[in-house]
C-alpha cells in the first residue's frame, strides 16, 4: 500500500511540475537579469528551476517569444547571439509572476486553514 501511495504521489507531483515549468516563462525570468545567449540561459534556468532545457525546447521558446515581441536578438558576439527582454516582455513577465504569486499565496493560505481544521 505504501508503495502505491508513493508512486501516486510521484506521478502527481511530476505532472504538476511539468505543467508549471513553461519554457517561455523560464526564459523570460532568466533574461530579466540581463541579456544572455542560449547556453547561458540554459545554465541559468537549470540553476533557477532545476529544469534542463534541450536545444529544441530552448530555441523554440526563443523563437516564439521573439515573434511575440517579448524578447529581441542582439548582434552576435563571436558565434553566440544574445537575447534581451523588451519593454513588453518585462511587463508581461511582471504580470504573469504577480498572478502566480497570488495563486501560490492563496494556495498556501488554504492549506494552512485546512491543516488548522484537522
Amino acid at each position: 500500500m505504501a508503495l502505491a501511495t508513493s508512486m501516486w504521489y510521484y506521478y502527481v507531483m511530476r505532472s504538476i511540475g511539468e505543467r508549471s515549468t513553461d519554457p517561455g516563462l523560464l526564459v523570460l525570468t532568466s533574461l530579466a537579469e540581463g541579456p544572455k545567449h542560449g547556453y547561458a540561459i540554459t545554465l541559468d534556468v537549470e540553476r533557477l528551476a532545476g529544469v534542463k532545457l534541450g536545444p529544441g525546447t530552448l530555441y523554440g521558446a526563443l523563437s516564439r517569444l521573439e515573434e511575440r515581441g517579448l524578447i529581441e536578438a542582439l548582434p552576435p558576439e563571436d558565434r553566440r547571439r544574445p537575447y534581451r527582454l523588451t519593454g513588453a516582455g518585462s511587463a508581461a513577465l511582471a504580470e504573469h509572476l504577480q498572478a502566480l504569486e497570488r495563486v501560490a499565496r492563496s494556495g498556501l493560505d488554504r492549506l494552512r486553514a485546512a491543516e488548522a481544521i484537522q
